[in-house]
């Protein structure tokens, strides 16, 4: 592996010097070469620096990914630091068998499917209902992947939501609850608790919050209750019944989560027809990487893409740039689908990680960050690949002349990046706005734009579920390839771990708990937050 990546390294020196935009120069056909098509979805990937050559060295760094790729899909357990299969695939497949230990697991995940189907038709259609009548409203209470993965999908997915409004409480703090619950109808509200465990300290403590607000008016709160999770024994402490209770196995990491029971809140909003087409197109997204050549793989591809820039360029952040104002949460949710499954430094078998593993990912809805951060993109010092996203027709067709607008824009972005504008187009510029002298030139060099800087564009012609399902996993195989290609494992985050533990060593110590033996920074906070909340020194 180390005779590819300094076959990679060795050509990016010998090329660094060149500019993207002649290689367009050189291959007139250099568009269609340099994008791959699957099921509507266009990845155009030619406004970076890889050439034929870069994407045969790229490719040979993919080499097992095809093994790999089987084996997770086979159930076998690829997950090695905690020695399980890794199956989120599982539930968007529409047929088995599946096998795990020799166990098809198929139809526990149809079974599980069609009981959420028979809830959120019952409750989309008032037969199930709340104290005071059908339910109107539907809050859902999780954290990381049992939050960002339904959240991102009912911004995405607004145009289909036909059933109760749906509602989403995360963070500890209690002005989220607060903010969340203001104005509902505790009488028509039903609230789905996520946690696998029951036992994660953020959902819980939310969960206890809602359950007293709404026995304030609700004779059985927990009536109006549901549960993501697999603790039966602690959803029927907390008094739902079994009967509203999903699970899923420990094969399905949390961020990987949103196709089976935590997507229950997106399913009781947008009903089980139109989940099963989000399902439909992650399956159609899973067919294409099992059997497309790599070359043509838009997840291979995405993938390889990601690694010249990252770990050969040495670029340290990644801009997701949706031109789709109901994709403003997808930057969020990859922000965890890959930091969360590659911000590793150690690789598989425990050695440390030659090159970083993976960049800082982040990004917001287009046309907003041009007035926020594009600035830095553009003209800041350091390079920011982006990765674009562009929808080709709306859901509002009277608004239409918006959504040209919008892909007007994405468009040019791209393009303003690639090709920048040189000092004399700027002096020309300033010359012609009647600048002359030293007054001319110093103007001008606050207009050049150095470009030669990279992106990639999605191409989909609907944001509908099939899609928004083809996209999910398109970004979930893309992070796999990635971890494929670094040696590290994608499926575990140990550390999410540490922090929590010391979170709750150090609760008791803002209730005046003795501050012996912690560092001088923590006590010095911890004293000036106690001052603050009027409470006096350490016992």
């Amino acid at each position: 592996m180390t005779d590819r990546w300094n076959a990679l390294d060795a050509h990016r020196a010998r090329t660094a010097g060149r500019r993207i935009a002649d290689l367009f120069d050189e291959d007139a056909d250099r568009a269609r070469d340099f994008s791959v098509t699957a099921d509507g979805l266009t990845l155009d990937y030619s406004k970076t620096a890889i050439d034929a050559e870069a994407r045969r060295l790229l490719l040979d760094l993919a080499a097992e990914v095809p093994a790999r790729r089987d084996a997770m899909f086979e159930g076998q357990r690829i997950n090695r630091t905690e020695d399980r299969a890794v199956l989120h695939t599982a539930l968007r497949a529409a047929a088995g068998p599946v096998l795990v230990d020799g166990r098809d697991v198929m139809p526990d995940v149809l079974e599980t499917l069609d009981r959420m189907r028979r809830f959120a038709e019952q409750v989309r259609s008032g037969r199930i209902r709340g104290q005071g009548g059908p339910y109107t409203d539907v809050v859902n209470i999780g954290i990381g992947g049992s939050d960002l993965g339904p959240v991102m999908a009912a911004h995405a997915l607004a145009p289909w939501m036909d059933g109760p409004r749906l509602h989403f409480i995360s963070n500890v703090d209690g002005a989220d609850a607060a903010d969340t619950l203001k104005g509902l109808d505790p009488e028509t509200t039903l609230v789905v608790v996520a946690s696998k465990t029951f036992t994660t300290i953020e959902t819980m403590t939310n969960a206890e919050t809602v359950r007293r607000w709404m026995g304030a008016r609700v004779r059985h709160p927990a009536d109006q209750f549901a549960a993501v999770s697999t603790a039966m024994g602690r959803t029927a402490q907390f008094g739902i019944d079994a009967d509203r209770v999903f699970g899923f196995a420990d094969w399905v990491g949390g961020r990987y989560s949103v196709w089976g029971p935590i997507g229950l809140s997106l399913m009781l909003g947008i009903g089980p027809a139109r989940f099963d087409e989000f399902l439909a197109g992650g399956r159609a997204m899973d067919d294409h990487f099992r059997t497309a050549p790599p070359d043509a793989s838009l997840p291979v591809m995405l993938a390889l893409v990601g690694i010249w820039h990252h770990q050969v360029c040495g670029y340290p952040t990644r801009a997701v740039l949706p031109y789709a104002n109901r994709l403003i949460r997808l930057p969020a949710y990859l922000q965890q689908l890959e930091m969360e499954s590659n911000g590793k430094c150690v690789t598989m078998d425990g050695a440390p990680v030659e090159r970083p593993a993976g960049p800082v990912v982040w990004g917001e809805p287009g046309t907003n960050g041009q007035h926020a951060f594009y600035q830095l993109i553009h003209q800041g010092a350091q390079v920011v690949p982006c990765e674009f996203i562009a929808i080709a027709r709306g859901e509002e067709p009277e608004l239409d002349h918006h959504q040209r607008l919008l892909i007007a824009n994405c468009l040019a972005q791209s393009k303003a990046l690639m090709l920048g504008r040189s000092l004399d187009e700027a002096r020309a510029l300033m010359a012609g706005r009647g600048l002359a002298g030293d007054d001319l030139e110093r103007q001008a060099r606050h207009r050049v734009f150095p470009g030669n800087r990279p992106s990639t564009t999605l191409v989909a012609g609907r944001l509908t579920p099939f899609t928004l399902g083809q996209i999910v996993a398109l970004y979930e195989h893309r992070v796999f390839v990635e971890g494929v290609i670094m040696g590290i494992n994608s499926f575990d985050q140990w550390g999410v771990e540490l922090g929590k533990e010391l979170a709750l060593q150090l609760g008791p110590l803002l209730e005046g708990a003795d501050l012996d033996g912690q560092d001088g920074s923590t006590v010095a906070l911890v004293e000036t937050i106690r001052a603050l909340r009027g409470q006096g020194p350490a016992r």
